[in-house]
């Protein structure tokens, strides 16, 4: 879980960065087993998969549409609690 602190540099850099509305790339690597749970953050959105190499791992690519900085954020903090994830 982001720290406060964290949490109000990634959404300076998210406001400079971009003009919101916008597309979001998300970028993550979880345990095969954990999958699921990742594509539920994204209901109904085609989201890429590529499983490693002995199939332990899958990278999951993500590339949508987002109102604000906020709802970026807040997809980061849920994710955040999926055992095994890394965020790219």
């Amino acid at each position: 879980m982001l720290k406060d602190e964290e949490l109000a540099t990634l959404k300076k850099l998210l406001e400079t960065q971009y003009q919101w509305p916008c597309r979001y790339l998300f970028k993550f690597i979880v345990p095969h087993n954990q999958v699921p749970k990742v594509k539920a953050l994204f209901p109904g959105e085609d989201i890429q998969l590529k499983a490693s190499r002995n199939g332990n791992y899958v990278g999951l690519t993500v590339n949508i549409h987002l109102e604000s900085a906020d709802v970026v954020i807040a997809i980061y903090q849920k994710a955040s609690q999926i055992k095994g994830l890394i965020s790219l």
